[in-house]
């Protein structure tokens, strides 16, 4: 093994990634210059990756590193993105969101967990491996997006672009799961959550028109009230539940792992897929999205004034699409629950759920290793990921797509992502970059 001196210093250039707003969602407003900002960081920061590794743009937003490896082998490709979501300045953060304040052993602010911490974490690797003049046993790629938060193109255009070229990556891994404790509610210790599959999304706009006038004297069935009978058809029973082999595998692993009363349920569970699906869904919350489709409105719109009774109105309706299923198949289902010929469906984007990838391989047995050297004695452990990410783009041409940050992550921590007071520690940052520097040692 290749004697590596690690850097110090790592939460500093955190903290200088995370002071860069990249807000894809606020582009009209703050522009690209803390995109192209952030570019010029990585090629401060990360001198001999910038020097060593052929750079291409992809879009405006896509940075694809290309390392050359000691053999021709399918490569490896290390995925992240470097734009964050918006931030609410009405909520109040211990630290100001974009100061990447170091305290407590923590660095603060939007991105350290989702998605500048795993991107940090892959880029301290590398720079280390590079320093001790290592040469991975086969080809490197590291995808950076910077539009993953608005569904943008970077990822795609260099999905198609790999594909185009012939280069069918041997293992892809993206953001997604973490080390966590208590991974489910009934579930004790330490897992490394490894998404072998994630859920497709569509999102609809349902929309009705009918006669408008005054409020005063209101028609039987208005465009408004025809729409909102249409959205409360959409009950979180809508798609029947299901249990996707990933979840019966995970449930087997934890069985392992638990004692008691406990052992029995997670074992019987993992073997009667019918009765987890209809355990899980009654539990609502997390475990139910586990299992089926979901649907959530997230917008409705229509009227102009409060004694005016509009001639349209509209709500917009969030799929999150169960693997098993399509986005034509969920289409249809929500057409037959609404029941209603005058609601009209408009799809405005869909993306069809993953394959499931296997667990029986030497790329997820290539994590396991790796993860023995940066969390001793933490297991992984494959589950569903029920939102969507950059890696999509690359399953329909690679059959070996995992979904992993490196990263320990209390509940606390996973419920701020998106939220308030995110942050990640410090010693877990260390851990990550042994993480990757380990999985990168280990190719074969």
């Amino acid at each position: 093994m290749t004697t590596v001196t690690v850097r110090p210093g790592i939460a500093d250039r955190l903290s200088r990634m995370i002071q860069l707003p990249t807000v894809s969602a606020e582009l009209d407003e703050r522009g690209t210059a803390p995109f192209e900002d952030f570019v010029s960081l990585i090629a401060e920061l990360y001198p001999l990756t910038h020097s060593l590794l052929r750079l291409e743009r992809h879009t405006a937003f896509g940075l694809l590193f290309h390392w050359k490896g000691a053999s021709d082998a399918d490569p490896l490709v290390l995925m992240a993105h470097y734009d964050v979501v918006p931030v609410d300045e009405s909520d109040d953060w211990t630290h100001p969101p974009f100061a990447g304040a170091i305290a407590d052993g923590r660095v603060y602010g939007r991105g350290t967990l989702d998605d500048k911490g795993p991107l940090i974490v892959v880029l301290e690797a590398v720079e280390n491996l590079l320093a001790s003049g290592f040469v991975p046993a086969r080809d490197v790629y590291l995808s950076f997006g910077g539009n993953e938060e608005t569904f943008g193109a970077a990822a795609v255009e260099i999905a198609d672009v790999m594909k185009e070229r012939g280069i069918v990556p041997w293992l892809v891994l993206d953001e997604g799961g973490a080390v966590v404790d208590a991974p489910l509610s009934f579930v004790e210790g330490r897992a490394a959550m490894i998404g072998v599959g994630e859920k497709g999304v569509v999102t609809l706009k349902l929309s009705a028109r009918g006669d408008g006038g005054h409020a005063s004297a209101p028609p039987t069935l208005t465009a408004v009230r025809r729409i909102a009978r249409a959205v409360n058809r959409l009950d979180p029973g809508t798609f029947r539940p299901r249990t996707p082999k990933a979840i019966s595998r995970m449930l087997s692993q934890f069985s392992e792992q638990a004692s008691g009363p406990s052992r029995l349920l997670l074992k019987i569970l993992s073997r009667v897929p019918f009765l987890t699906a209809r355990v899980f869904a009654a539990l609502g919350g997390e475990p139910a999205a586990m299992v089926r489709t979901t649907v959530a409105a997230t917008m409705q719109s229509g009227g102009t004034a409060a004694n005016v009774i509009p001639s349209r109105a509209s709500a917009t309706v969030n799929l999150r699409i169960a693997l098993g299923e399509s986005v034509d198949s969920a289409v249809a289902r929500v057409r037959r629950r609404i029941r209603d010929p005058l609601v009209a469906i408009e799809v405005l984007e869909g993306s069809e759920p993953s394959p499931e990838s296997a667990t029986d391989n030497a790329q997820f047995a290539l994590l396991g290793e790796a993860l023995g050297v940066a969390f001793p004695g933490v297991r992984p452990v494959p589950y569903v990921m029920m939102a969507a990410t950059d890696s999509r783009h690359f399953h329909r041409f690679t059959p070996a797509v995992y979904r992993f940050a490196p990263l320990e992550m209390s509940n606390a921590q996973r419920a701020s992502i998106h939220g308030v007071d995110e942050s990640v520690e410090v010693a877990t940052l260390e851990r990550g970059e042994a993480f990757h520097r380990a999985l990168l040692e280990r190719l074969h």
